[in-house]
């Protein structure tokens, strides 16, 4: 079966898609017609090519990955996908030093926050956030008027997330854990010490707040990121968020396949594929299996 093609029919857009979201790997595209990033590649190279092949992009227009932070389920696939499809990797020196990533010099990229990156027509700029790592960083893109942006593994809403998400019109938001789920779960005090510290992920109740207070005019578009396994639950996120806003189609992305790509546009959007967003009864299954995971 030939994989669905992607009618570019606007050249005023974006398309974007979750590839993977979970403390089992996390990859996020985000493109024009000519040209793409990846933020993270926390799944295999072989992952992220079959993983666009099904949704009908190529990873030719994939010009480069951006690295927010040195964790495993954000950096696991980079080495190889670099190395095969000679991608450069915009890494900052101390989330390199880090990773411990064998990167040859001539495919790393330093950044500095705030400070805008410009990749063909796409412009990305990182701003630094809280987290438990070395020199954690977030990013949105802005391409033809549209942003969108990739707002995960944050501690605390901090005025650099406010101050870029009020940006997006679209935007991949951590929706973490439910603080019940957390509090009454089986997982050792330190490790809930940790996800809910300040620097470790955004709970439900956090993200929400995020998006009633300070979201854009014209935020289309806003796919729930990040879900821990055992302390969340994929239907309730999605119907906490739908029932809080009408007119922004909600996502939960998945932690075992892709999303749908979605086709961003500054006044409006819509999605452009027939795949359907909400999770089938299989989907579900995985969300909910036992592996130890955040």
């Amino acid at each position: 079966m030939q994989p669905p093609q992607i009618p570019f029919l606007c050249s005023m857009s974006l398309f974007i898609a979750s590839l993977n979201s979970g403390s089992n790997g996390n990859c996020y595209y985000i493109g024009n017609k000519e040209e793409a990033v990846l933020v993270d590649a926390g799944i295999s190279c072989r992952e992220v090519e079959k993983r666009l092949s099904n949704l009908g992009l190529s990873i030719s227009k994939v010009k480069a990955v951006f690295i927010s932070h040195e964790h495993g389920d954000h950096i696991s696939g980079v080495t190889v996908l670099s190395r095969k499809h000679q991608l450069p990797v915009y890494i900052t020196p101390a989330t390199l030093k880090s990773s411990g990533l064998a990167l040859p010099d001539s495919q790393v990229c330093d950044f500095s926050f705030n400070e805008t990156v410009t990749i063909g027509a796409l412009s990305i700029t990182p701003f630094g956030k809280e987290h438990d790592a070395a020199d954690p960083c977030s990013f949105i893109i802005e391409g033809n008027g549209v942003t969108a942006g990739v707002f995960t593994d944050i501690g605390i809403v901090c005025k650099q997330v406010v101050q870029y998400f009020k940006q997006c019109h679209a935007a991949f938001l951590e929706s973490n854990y439910d603080e019940q789920m957390l509090e009454e779960g089986n997982y050792p005090f330190h490790l809930k010490r940790r996800i809910r510290g300040g620097k470790g992920h955004l709970s439900n109740t956090e993200a929400l707040e995020l998006l009633t207070n300070h979201r854009h005019e014209n935020l289309s578009h806003l796919i729930l990121a990040h879900l821990s396994k055992n302390n969340n639950n994929p239907l309730l996120v999605e119907k906490l968020f739908s029932n809080a806003t009408k007119d922004v189609h909600i996502c939960v992305a998945p932690r075992y396949h892709e999303t749908p790509v979605f086709h961003i546009q500054a006044g409006k959007s819509r999605k452009i594929n027939k795949k359907i967003t909400t999770l089938r009864p299989m989907q579900l299954e995985l969300f909910t299996s036992s592996e130890y995971v955040n």
